[in-house]
């Protein structure tokens, strides 16, 4: 019954160990090293860069350069930049010459290839730059979760199109990949506010948006961005979780352009666990959110400043045998004249995840007018290998004229699309 309305494109995006950004590296402190006496690691190794010939320094700078040039930009910035960040290491040394400070830098510095294991979790907006698009066509920005060595999540992203016909394509990926500038990092009223700002020359596939505070240091999992619009004005937020390898919680990140970005953490008892998603407009004047507070049922919170989300009501819980061990939300709810159209995803036996549908009031989202008694998406014989096995997964789908454009991720490795007529799911759907 579902084949008749929903069409699994063979549009892959899979993992790529080629792609890598520069991180810094600071070597492991020994038992030792912490007498306040002895000299650390990093110290050892700037004294080891400055004993060396300047000759030898300068070639052995040229050979980094030519190793590892076309894998990066700017290289030598980034290697001055890092020099700058070890301030510390150099203030028992005297001077250094240029050559100097560039090869400390590159001696802290470690490829990381941020998506060598899953390229996963997609959601899905209209692009801010609609320019040049063909009539009836639509530029999208996909946000994807990439993981790396070390189980480390990061955020990184594609551009495409959906043509008029409902036809997708997406953008080549760009060969190198870069991170933002720091703009800055403050203890706000609501906690630490981090801006993280791209060049406007790299391709939207090149920005990676790797960890940045304590809070995020394992990762930053499952960004649902959600197209806002309030007074006229729009914004790209997303909620995702902050992961310090022990804890979570639940972050959002600001944006206008996909340039630059904030980031800064929400507060309060419905914003202590994983998968909230944002409805795309104020609802009877103030935010709402979809949120997951006790790991089984779908509540619906409202908030006054977007930052603080307390209560809840539960609106969705387990029903049909797909679902039976747990319901979340799969991205912000998408509106249509016939209500909020919200995915979900449900688990079933041997831990297996489905998507699912329920449609909210427009006016009460409180109130549940149909869902899906059957799953729109589940993993099929050949979706059902990967890191995680049997799990069909998405953080967002998008409307583009009569259909529901959804990406999703297969088994916790990589990420395909399907598209679904809204007229057909809304006759599926039971009341």
């Amino acid at each position: 019954m579902l084949a008749t309305f929903l069409n699994r494109q063979a549009l892959y995006l899979r993992p790529d160990p080629a792609r890598v950004i520069v991180r810094p590296f600071k070597p492991a402190t020994e038992p030792r090293d912490l007498n306040p006496t002895d000299k650390t690691r990093a110290n050892h190794i700037v004294e080891r860069v400055l004993a060396l010939d300047p000759k030898v320094a300068a070639s052995l700078l040229k050979d980094v350069l030519e190793n590892f040039e076309g894998r990066h930009r700017n290289l030598l910035e980034t290697f001055e930049l890092r020099a700058d960040e070890m301030e510390e290491a150099f203030a028992a040394h005297g001077s250094f010459s240029e050559v100097q400070r560039q090869l400390i830098g590159a001696y802290f510095l470690n490829e990381y290839s941020f998506e060598a294991s899953a390229l996963f979790n997609p959601s899905i907006v209209p692009h801010p730059d609609q320019s040049g698009t063909p009539r009836g066509s639509l530029r999208f920005i996909l946000s994807l979760r990439a993981v790396g060595e070390g189980h480390v999540s990061s955020l990184t992203f594609r551009a495409g199109t959906v043509a008029a016909d409902g036809s997708l394509t997406v953008d080549p990926t760009a060969r190198l990949a870069s991170s933002p500038r720091i703009g800055y990092l403050i203890p706000g009223p609501i906690g630490d506010e981090v801006e993280v700002v791209f060049k406007p020359d790299q391709d939207i596939s090149e920005r990676v948006i790797f960890p940045v505070t304590d809070s995020q240091s394992h990762g930053i999992e499952d960004a649902r961005f959600v197209e806002f619009t309030d007074g006229g004005r729009t914004t790209y937020y997303a909620t995702y979780t902050a992961y310090t390898g022990t804890a979570i919680r639940s972050e959002l990140i600001e944006t206008s352009d996909f340039l630059s970005f904030r980031m800064l953490p929400l507060h309060g008892a419905a914003a202590r666990n994983k998968g909230m998603a944002l409805f795309p407009r104020r609802v009877d004047g103030k935010y709402a959110m979809i949120a997951r507070q006790d790991n089984e049922n779908l509540y619906l919170v409202y908030s006054d400043d977007l930052y603080r989300w307390e209560g809840g009501q539960a609106i969705l819980k387990p029903q049909f045998p797909w679902e039976f061990v747990q319901i979340g939300n799969c991205g912000s709810p998408i509106e249509l004249d016939e209500g909020w159209l919200l995915l979900t995803h449900g688990v079933g036996p041997v831990r297996k995840y489905s998507i699912g549908a329920a449609l909210l009031d427009k006016r009460d989202p409180s109130k549940v007018l149909a869902r899906s008694s059957e799953p729109l998406l589940r993993p099929e014989p050949s979706e059902r290998e990967g890191y995680v096995p049997n799990v069909v997964y998405t953080c967002g789908a998008m409307r583009h004229n009569d259909q529901i454009i959804l990406p999703y991720a297969v088994s916790d490795t990589f990420s395909n699309f399907a598209t679904i007529k809204i007229s057909a799911l809304m006759q599926a759907m039971q009341a």
